[in-house]
């Protein structure tokens, strides 16, 4: 991949350069400043933008806001010697926040999410394409996390659970968010999942049964999970009517 490294200090710009190269990658330019970096990413058009946040003129989380708008647009990942900045990281959609001194295996661990994400954006296009044609669903679930890229198959997701403008995945491993609406989920995955509130979708595998909490108050109990999901009434009659038939 071509990488461009903004960062004010000599030292980490010179330890970066031979991270990237070490790596296997290509150092297309250097830049000491975020307006430079926005100036050289036009020019050169880097896959990656490897960006420190404390820098003067323009601060690295100021340059992520401009780079967001390039097209093609590059992937960001901030190497900063402080970690109290990595929510405004994740806010900026970053893909990977690493600490300095930047170690070599945890600059490896996210590039290499950045190549599969690559690979995964193709196979994306292809299967969108054929989706038109053959209406045929994703088999997994793209989630950024400050880590990479994180291919959540969408067999391991036991619900998704909206939050203003966020939806929580509720898997096997854990829970991440993505940037995606119910109503796109449902219309996509809605013979895999049922809509229970008018901010849950449950996976029709994991459904195990109806609980009363209270008079006319019902919960969902999903297989493997302690957690209760409430259901409204709206979509209790459906709900019902698709337990029956499990």
């Amino acid at each position: 991949m071509d990488i461009l490294i903004c960062d004010d200090e000599p030292l980490a710009l010179e330890r970066l350069s031979r991270l990237v190269t070490q790596l296997g990658h290509q150092v297309t330019g250097h830049a000491t400043h975020g307006q430079q970096a926005v100036e050289l990413a036009r020019s050169l058009e880097p896959d990656v933008v490897l960006l420190d946040i404390q820098m003067p003129e323009m601060d690295g989380l100021a340059c992520a806001q401009y780079l967001r708008q390039l097209e093609p647009m590059p992937a960001i990942i901030f190497c900063t010697a402080y970690d109290h900045h990595a929510l405004d990281a994740f806010k900026s959609n970053a893909e990977g926040y690493l600490l300095k001194p930047v170690m070599q295996q945890e600059l490896q661990q996210v590039l290499d999410h950045l190549i599969r994400l690559t690979q995964a954006q193709v196979s994306c296009l292809k299967q969108k394409e054929t989706m038109e044609e053959l209406k045929i669903s994703r088999h997994q679930i793209a989630a950024k996390t400050y880590r990479g890229v994180e291919l959540v198959p969408v067999e391991n997701v036991y619900y998704f659970l909206a939050d203003q403008k966020y939806v929580t995945v509720r898997h096997k491993n854990g829970s991440v968010l993505i940037d995606e609406t119910l109503k796109d989920l449902e219309t996509e995955f809605g013979d895999q999942f049922i809509r229970i509130h008018r901010n849950a979708l449950v996976s029709v595998n994991y459904l195990d049964g109806l609980e009363v909490v209270s008079s006319g108050q019902y919960q969902v109990r999903c297989r493997e999970l302690e957690e209760r999901l409430a259901v409204s009434r709206r979509h209790l009659p459906n709900l019902r009517e698709r337990i029956q038939k499990l």
